[in-house]
């Protein structure tokens, strides 16, 4: 029977550049100050000082694709034409989720609160990139272990709201992967709390 692998601690600093191209600077066009990339890296450093990376994954066998749908071990069945055509060489999933945590969130709101809408946004933005790269993470561990086995993960990932694949797909992944055990909420709208929680799918071929 599949179980969830949980990631107590996911080991992993901010990535820097991605956090500045999300910031809108471009390295061969935007001109920042000496002074401003030194309270910038301070807020990159602040705000990875309050983010707990967390995450974990759960590996489960297609049983069917028919282009349209996908039945997955456990009972689950996903609708999507994208999603089937993107598994369509796979014969197993990987359902994965990350948080980095309330303590990040609550310190957004007590700057945006302050009117400190710099640090806010420097904070805002360091918190999305290290929680798409808890999922990079969760992806390079699952690989050095498929490898032992031949196989490996499709090198994309895929997300629910993304395309045809509705949103309502989350509270399923959400609960297959017991993500409440860290803490993460999902509300009525499938969007989860703290805002700073992610879900995704890839495949195993």
């Amino acid at each position: 029977m599949e179980s969830t692998v949980f990631f107590e601690k996911i080991p992993m600093g901010p990535p820097r550049d991605k956090i500045y191209h999300r910031l809108g600077y471009k390295k061969l066009t935007t001109e920042i100050s000496a002074l401003q990339q030194k309270e910038t890296d301070a807020l990159i450093h602040e705000a990875s000082s309050l983010i707990a990376l967390q995450g974990m994954s759960l590996r489960l066998k297609i049983s069917q694709n028919d282009g349209e749908t996908i039945s997955v071990s456990g009972n689950l069945m996903f609708r999507s034409k994208k999603l089937s055509a993107f598994l369509r060489n796979c014969r197993e999933v990987i359902l994965m989720g990350a948080t980095s945590g309330s303590a990040i969130m609550e310190a957004i709101r007590d700057k945006t609160g302050r009117n400190d809408l710099t640090a806010a946004v420097v904070y805002d933005a360091t918190a999305s990139e290290m929680t798409d790269g808890a999922l990079e993470w969760i992806m390079q561990y699952m690989n050095q272990a498929l490898r032992r086995e031949g196989k490996t993960l499709l090198p994309r990932r895929f997300s629910a709201g993304y395309a045809d694949f509705a949103l309502e797909n989350q509270k399923i992944i959400y609960e297959k992967l017991q993500m409440d055990k860290f803490g993460v909420q999902i509300n009525p709208s499938y969007i989860l709390i703290p805002e700073k929680s992610v879900t995704a799918i890839t495949g195993i071929y």
